[in-house]
């Protein structure tokens, strides 16, 4: 089975000429050898671009390379750019799966004899149907929760072992490349897939999936700038995931959004703050915010929100990176290129023995051709892709939290521009991380200290007399403790050297006798050296006053 999907995705391969991407010089003799042997499998779309011939191997593929298609569509930094905007045209819209097969997952794993027992309505052909999931609807039966439509999310069958089987065969062909291609240490494909495999199997657990949409909810909870559905985790498995049903409008579908008087700046740029809000005031940030996955509420469309669903991917930041993050960002703002090439040493992305003032340098050779351009024309997500790029080459290693969160910020640019092709970024960026870096450095960051850490510092209050004097009474004790072991240290060192004094006087003392000996010197002058030998090494060994 596995020699023949291999067959499969090779035919899939030469059908398409993805073979021609990769330099003849790349490539060693016996793989140009077995492409000439399959002679019967030649190029049949020599009139399409590269780019537009590998999304098509990919769709035809399936599933698995089609999310691997678009993850590999967000590394900027090791694909050609008309390669990458063509997979990003990637749609994850495959043939359902039977109906009556969902409604009988749902019902065994939610261990129900009917699903008309949880659910009222169930339609049993899909809403929509992906790679990995499909989505049915109903209406809840009982709880306070009664008569709410809901979406049911089941994962499909089977799916699991498919994707084991082409994820092993990924992991094959990254080898190869890794060992034959000349820039394979560059392009990294076995730590690509690597990364492919951990976010695929993520996705595959529905209450790891519920969970964050849960935190999500939390973090926007009566905001006017995103709403996230309502998950029932009494409903929801590994396999299964019951949220409420939003009705929307889908964000590419601008003409719709336009009809309905949705001020599209406004939206545009509550999108940035979106992006921006999930990463630096929650470091917890929705990471698979494609059109697919982003809707516009029909409300208020004077003061339109966002929608969001399928949080199978999210991303997180801790404390440091977010700080340093931000630095970049606004040193990046102020064309302080030797502050960018501090704080990526700084931080630890780059080896502490680069050279920071060759590193400055890169960075500025990369970035004012970009800043000579009105700001409108800039790509702050390509901004972001040129640093990656320049700093992998002073042997910065890739972080995974960075490479998630460039992907998000690629969605977030190409969704705000779609909505607002004016949108200017930077312009609508820089006023909040500023107000961040003031929040985490200034007054109002000792004020939210002491805010956060009074309720401990009140517990320990009634404490402080007594851990004052447990404090005071150990100290006395520990001094005492060093003070003896100081003593013991110099009476040791003194031991050591009266020691090694007499040790030498005896080595000498024993070479004299043994010369006297041999020499046959007189016995009296031999006899005195022995027995000095013998009183020197006692002496070695006698222990010093500790006065």
């Amino acid at each position: 089975m596995r020699l023949k999907r291999l067959y499969q995705i090779t035919r899939t391969f030469l059908h398409y000429g993805l073979n021609e991407l990769i330099p003849a010089r790349w490539m060693p003799w016996s793989v140009r050898f077995a492409r000439y042997s399959l002679f019967w499998l030649p190029n049949r779309h020599k009139d399409k671009p590269a780019g537009e011939r590998l999304r098509l191997a990919l769709e035809s593929l399936g599933p698995v390379w089609v999310k691997f298609g678009q993850m590999l569509s967000t590394r900027r930094d090791l694909l050609a750019p008309d390669i990458a905007l063509e997979l990003a045209k990637l749609q994850d819209k495959v043939k359902p799966f039977a109906g009556e097969q969902a409604q009988q997952l749902i019902e065994k794993a939610l261990g129900l004899p009917s699903i008309d027992d949880a659910f009222d309505d169930f339609s049993v052909a899909p809403l929509a149907s992906a790679s990995i999931a499909q989505v049915h609807t109903a209406t809840l039966k009982h709880g306070e929760d009664a008569g709410a439509s809901v979406v049911i999310k089941v994962i499909r069958p089977d799916i699991r072992g498919a994707i084991d089987a082409d994820l092993k065969l990924m992991e094959t062909l990254a080898s190869v490349l890794a060992k034959h291609l000349p820039d394979g240490r560059r392009l990294k494909p076995k730590e690509v897939v690597k990364e492919y495999r951990k976010t695929l199997i993520d996705e595959l657990d529905l209450a790891r999936e519920a969970a964050n949409a849960i935190q999500l909810r939390r973090n926007f909870e009566d905001s006017p700038l995103l709403y996230i559905p309502k998950v029932y985790s009494d409903f929801s498995r590994p396999n299964i995931m019951v949220m409420e049903r939003i009705d929307g409008v889908p964000v590419s579908d601008v003409d719709t959004l336009m009809t309905l008087g949705v001020d599209m700046k406004k939206l545009a740029e509550r999108g940035v703050e979106v992006f921006f809000t999930q990463v630096f005031r929650d470091s917890f940030f929705h990471a698979d915010m494609h059109p697919g996955n982003i809707f516009v509420s029909r409300e208020k469309p004077e003061d339109p929100q966002y929608l969001g669903i399928d949080f199978g991917i999210v991303g997180t930041l801790n404390r440091d990176d977010k700080r340093y993050l931000a630095e970049n960002f606004l040193a990046f703002f102020n064309r302080d290129y030797r502050k960018v090439a501090e704080l990526h040493v700084d931080s630890g992305w780059v080896p502490a023995h680069i050279n920071v003032e060759d590193f400055e340098s890169a960075i500025r050779t990369v970035c004012e051709p970009i800043f000579n351009k009105p700001l409108a024309e800039i790509s702050f997500g390509h901004v972001l892709v040129n640093l990656f790029n320049t700093a992998r080459r002073f042997e910065m290693e890739v972080q995974p939290q960075l490479v998630l969160l460039q992907k998000t910020l690629l969605y977030v640019e190409g969704l705000g521009r779609t909505l607002y092709p004016q949108l200017d970024l930077w312009q609508t960026a820089k006023p909040f991380l500023e107000r961040w870096m003031k929040e985490q450095l200034g007054w109002r960051a000792v004020l939210r200290s002491v805010k956060e850490q009074a309720p401990y510092w009140a517990e320990k209050m009634p404490e402080m007399p007594t851990l004052l004097y447990d404090y005071l009474s150990t100290q006395k004790y520990q001094i005492a403790q060093q003070q003896a072991a100081a003593q013991a240290l110099v009476h040791s060192q003194r031991q050591f050297a009266w020691r090694i004094w007499w040790g030498i006087a005896s080595g000498a003392l024993v070479v004299a006798t043994a010369l006297f000996w041999v020499t046959e010197q007189s016995h009296w002058l031999t006899a005195a050296s022995g027995i000095f030998s013998v009183v020197s090494i006692a002496m070695s060994w006698r222990k010093v006053s500790t006065k």
